[in-house]
Order: structure tokens, then C-alpha cells, then sequence
């Protein structure tokens, strides 16, 4: 590794003092696959008849140990693969190709974030027994898959104009996030009494140390392992139904048995915080004032009233003033300081398209159709609309891509060799 120093001293810092647990992780998984030892190329397990071979196994959990991904590297490169091979098969399926010009940019891409160039990440990578073709197949697969995802969703991933002013609007939002662990209970028609019944006795428990022998005990889920505990997980990242449960105990509580497609699940609370971020200031206020003859007579009034109902943001009161004096309508984008006082206590009571008549001008001769257009968080000050739209089109993308792969996972068949 001496020649890379030279190109990047960190990258070499950081494989040497990764290459031990590397080897650790590697042989963690050759212990618990005894085949592994005589076979690496023997299949390890099927996701729908495509195979995962032990080598495969072996690979990837050295590249993620090498990665330094959280979590333990053997699981998550299990995981991983399968994952890789659903998406696979409906890029597949889809007629989805990459071609090797893009998977080069790819890997050229995914080594830059280490100052490298792909040349020398797949040399430097190679050194700890990585094949070329591991680096390759993991960025081959994402970028089909983000193909696929783009193609399937984008039209329904686009955000609205009024998304976009929400977003620009705001500042950094509140959070909940719930330290849980977790009993996941196989059921069959044969068992379900029994499960049941035994569900209901671990949702009893109170102890931490009783729920995490139950765990390891009862629980299906990898997480037995380490007595079912889970890391902290953001609350609306939760399945919706499994949300207003969570959010009203305490740590120690558990919930009732949770019924799930051929399985029965018990939480336990171990911890639940708030993140409050701090209140949102504004760079600048973008309104409208429309002014309407008669200041708050029934007729003004009456004209107010219909003009709600014919715009529905400041652009459309553009057409209501055509051909009329310029002086019928201000539009303002301002920093809070420079609003009149009596406009921005209007203001601060609206949302983005809605209307305030209770101020007059011309000593009270025209009445104000006041609308607010747009708020802008003074974070989000040198964002442009369309960058907000790519972040909001690429978060609902990213949306749709996890749902339709936890639908190819409860839908596959996955056998272990």
C-alpha cells in the first residue's frame, strides 16, 4: 500500500486500520457457512431462483467492512444481495440497461468521495482482496435500479408549486425518534393459538432484560441476536399505523401483539426523543396588495369576496389588474424588518395563498386585498426553486423506490442453501 500515500494518505490510513476486521468479517462468515471452506462458488441461497453464491457473501462483506457500514458487515452484505438481486430482476424485466461507458462514470463517481481515481480505488481495493467486478456490480445495480425508479415514478414524484413555496418556507423541522426492540413471532393456522398466547405473555413483560430473552428466545427476526434490540429509528419512518402507538409510551412500555402477514409482532419502548430545531427565521416575505375603491363598504366588501374566490395565488392577480393604473396592485418581496408593521401582523397570520381584508389605505378610501405569496427561511436563502424541486422530486423518488422493494421482499422466495 506504500504507492497510494503518495495519492491519498487517508485512504491508506484508513484501509490499513480496516484490513484486520476486515479478515474478521470474512472469516465470521466462512464459520457460520462450513461449505464456504470447501466451495465459495456453491450457492449460499436463491432470491427467486437466482443464486447467491458464497463467494458473493464473502466479497461483499469485506467491501463493506472496508466501506465501514454501520451494522454488522456479514448480515448487511446478505441483505444487500438480496435486495440487489429483486431489483435486478424487474430491471431486468423492465428491458433497464447499463452500459459500461456509464458504469465507468459510476465507479469514477463513488471513488472521488475518497479523492481517488477509479483506477487506483479498484487497485487499492484489489490489495484487500476485493475483485474489480464487486465495485462494478454494486454501482451497476444502483444505477439501473435508479433508472428504473425514475422512469416508473417521475411523474407522479414531481412536486406542486404550492410543495415548492411550502419547502422554501420552512426551516429545519421537528422530529421524534424511538429507541425500540423488537419480538417477531411466526404464525401459522396450526399455531396460532399458541402464538397468540404467547404473545400476549411477552407484551406483559417489563423488564428489559426479560424482553430481550424473549427475543432471542421466540423472535424470527435477525435482531434475536442481540436480544431484539433495534437502533434509533425516526418515528415517521415507521409504518403509519405503528406511529400514534409508539408515540404515547414510555420507556418500559410495550405494545399489544401487532398482527402481521404470517407473524405477530411485540415492541418494547427503551427510549423516545424530541429534536426541536430552532424557530425558523425568514430572509424575506413575498406579498401582494391589491387595492379595491370603497375602503370597507358593502360594495368593496362584496368585491373582496368574489376576488377570493377567482385567484388562487399572487400571479393571478396579475390578469384581475390588466388595464387598470399600475398603482392597483404592489407585489413586494421584502426582509421581515422592511414589512409596515401593519401588513406583517397580517401576514404572520396567513399561509401561503391566503387573504387578509382587514386593512385600508388612502385614509381609508381603498380597501387592501392582502395575500401572502411566499416565505422564504432565511436557511434556505440561496436555494433556488429549482433546486428545491430536484430535492423534493429526488425524496419522493427515494419514497417509491423503498416501498416497491419491501413489496418484491414480503413477495420473494428466498431459500438458504
Amino acid at each position: 500500500m506504500t504507492h497510494l500515500i503518495g495519492r491519498s494518505r487517508p485512504l491508506a490510513k484508513f484501509l490499513a486500520t480496516t484490513r484486520r476486521a476486515g479478515v474478521a468479517a470474512v472469516a465470521m462468515v466462512a464459520l457460520a457457512a462450513p461449505v464456504a471452506a470447501q466451495n465459495l462458488f456453491a450457492p449460499a441461497l436463491t432470491v427467486n431462483d437466482d443464486v447467491i453464491t458464497n463467494y458473493e457473501l464473502v466479497q461483499r462483506t469485506n467491501f463493506l467492512t472496508i466501506l465501514r457500514a454501520p451494522g454488522d458487515p456479514a448480515e448487511l452484505a446478505r441483505q444487500q444481495l438480496i435486495d440487489d438481486r429483486l431489483r435486478n430482476q424487474v430491471t431486468t424485466e423492465a428491458g433497464i440497461e447499463v452500459t459500461p461507458e456509464q458504469v465507468k462514470a459510476g465507479v469514477e463517481e463513488f471513488a472521488s468521495r475518497t479523492n481517488l481515481s477509479a483506477e487506483a480505488l479498484l487497485q487499492a481495493v484489489g490489495q484487500e482482496g476485493i475483485a474489480p467486478e464487486t465495485v462494478r456490480d454494486f454501482v451497476r445495480g444502483s444505477l439501473a435500479w435508479r433508472q428504473y425508479v425514475r422512469d416508473k415514478y417521475i411523474n407522479q414524484a414531481r412536486p406542486s408549486r404550492a410543495e415548492i413555496d411550502r419547502a422554501v418556507a420552512q426551516g429545519p423541522q421537528p422530529g421524534v425518534r424511538v429507541l425500540l426492540s423488537e419480538v417477531i413471532i411466526p404464525i401459522t393456522p396450526e399455531t396460532a393459538d399458541q402464538v397468540e398466547a404467547l404473545a400476549r405473555e411477552i407484551a406483559a413483560l417489563r423488564s428489559y432484560d426479560a424482553f430481550s430473552d424473549a427475543a432471542r428466545q421466540f423472535s424470527a427476526s435477525d435482531t434475536r441476536n442481540n436480544g431484539g434490540r433495534l437502533n434509533w429509528i425516526a418515528l415517521n419512518t415507521l409504518p403509519p399505523q405503528l406511529q400514534p402507538l409508539l408515540i404515547d409510551m414510555n420507556p418500559g412500555d410495550t405494545t399489544a401483539p401487532i398482527p402481521l402477514p404470517n407473524a405477530v409482532a411485540i415492541f418494547q419502548m427503551r427510549g423516545i426523543q424530541e429534536i426541536v430545531p430552532p424557530t425558523p427565521s425568514y430572509s424575506s416575505i413575498d406579498y401582494a396588495a391589491y387595492y379595491i375603491p370603497g375602503g370597507r363598504s358593502p360594495e368593496a366588501l362584496a368585491r373582496a369576496a368574489a376576488l377570493r374566490g377567482q385567484v388562487d395565488r399572487c400571479d393571478d392577480l396579475y390578469g384581475i389588474a390588466q388595464g387598470q393604473p399600475e398603482s392597483v396592485l404592489d407585489r413586494e418581496s421584502r426582509a421581515p424588518g422592511q414589512i409596515p408593521s401593519d401588513i406583517a401582523l397580517e401576514l404572520s397570520k396567513l399561509d401561503v395563498g391566503e387573504v387578509s381584508t382587514a386593512l385600508t389605505r388612502s385614509n381609508g378610501q381603498q380597501l387592501v386585498f392582502l395575500m401572502l405569496c411566499k416565505r422564504t427561511a432565511a436557511v434556505n436563502a440561496d436555494v433556488t426553486p429549482e433546486d428545491v424541486e430536484a430535492a423534493l422530486t429526488q425524496r419522493k423518488l427515494s419514497v417509491f423506490a423503498e416501498s416497491e422493494l419491501a413489496q418484491l421482499r414480503a413477495n420473494a422466495l428466498i431459500v438458504e442453501q
